[in-house]
């Protein structure tokens, strides 16, 4: 299958989420390598708009879950219903039985809520009593965190958040794009709609995966990714400072993912190879929820990307 129907996809995305081209590139980035995305970001940032927007140019069904302090795991997974009427109980599904989830602030449910989610994204299952229920075949979560707030919110540990593909971080948009999205808005008021291409279907989405798997991966580029992840486990064979930043390095999840996302990135550019600034260009995206900083790091002030752009920079690509 070509990429040119993903890029057709992108330029709708583009169309409906406008001054966010990384944003909307990740997300299918996120959906051809299988594997679930963290957004941080302000409210009012079209996070709902772009995955409502993926979901119409995908076939499948898509369903928002506000995450709250009351939310009980039987919201997101179902329950068992009695009806009396036969004497049994009957298995009524909940949202996570969707193909596409909108986690709207994660944080701000109990660790059994995000257990619930977290069990359906790593096991594509879900466990209701004695009883397990397969989910889709197709099944993404986007989870949202707001970074403006922190009270009322139960911080994802971090072998949770080791979960999500990628952890993306989103800001304001300049004037110009604002200006734009004024304009959008007014047009849609007036029932003025952009017309959505025609849905991929699921084969065409999962022979598109197929293909991301088959991008060639040479040696050499293949050994400067797992480098760029023993930097974070061994930074003392690199830097002294780097070694006093972190605390603890990225798991073996962090390479999986890492080689995914960037044959996903070579592939959705036209390429069947992959090259060191597909890796560079994923790479913040991959590890910076998979790196514990220490803390010096944090008393330093240094962030998880300039940690990250201290490894890009010590580690030698071929």
């Amino acid at each position: 299958m070509s990429s040119t129907a993903f890029q057709q996809l992108q330029d709708y995305l583009n169309q409906q989420v406008l001054g966010q081209p990384d944003f909307t590139r990740n997300l299918l980035i996120a959906v051809l390598a299988d594997g679930h995305l963290l957004v941080e970001g302000p409210p009012g940032l079209a996070k709902t708009r772009a995955v409502q927007s993926l979901a119409n140019g995908i076939e499948g069904d898509f369903h928002r879950i506000q995450f709250t302090p009351d939310l009980l795991p039987a919201d997101l997974t179902g329950t068992d219903i009695y009806r009396p009427e036969t004497g049994t109980f009957e298995f009524q599904q909940g949202p996570l039985f969707h193909n596409l989830i909108l986690a709207d602030e994660i944080n701000r449910a109990p660790a059994k809520v995000q257990s619930a989610l977290l069990e359906a994204m790593a096991e594509r299952q879900i466990t209701v009593g004695q009883r397990s229920y397969p989910l889709s075949d197709l099944f993404m979560v986007l989870a949202t965190q707001n970074p403006l707030e922190q009270e009322g919110t139960y911080p994802l540990p971090e072998a949770q958040l080791d979960r999500f593909l990628m952890h993306l971080k989103l800001d304001y948009p300049d004037a110009e794009t604002e200006q734009k999205i004024l304009r959008l808005t007014r047009g849609e008021a007036l029932n003025e709609q952009m017309p959505a291409p025609k849905p991929l279907t699921q084969a065409d989405l999962f022979n598109a995966r197929k293909e991301v798997l088959e991008v060639y991966l040479d040696d050499a580029v293949e050994n400067y990714l797992v480098q760029l992840i023993i930097a974070t486990r061994q930074p003392q064979h690199y830097d002294a400072n780097l070694a006093s930043w972190i605390g603890y390095g990225a798991s073996p999840r962090a390479t999986i993912s890492l080689e995914r996302c960037a044959r996903a990135q070579a592939w959705l550019a036209g390429r069947d190879f992959v090259t060191p600034d597909d890796i560079m260009s994923i790479c913040h995206n991959v590890l910076r929820h998979r790196i514990i900083l220490s803390y010096q790091a944090e008393a330093d002030g240094v962030t998880h990307d300039q940690v990250i752009d201290t490894i890009l920079k010590l580690v030698p690509a071929p």
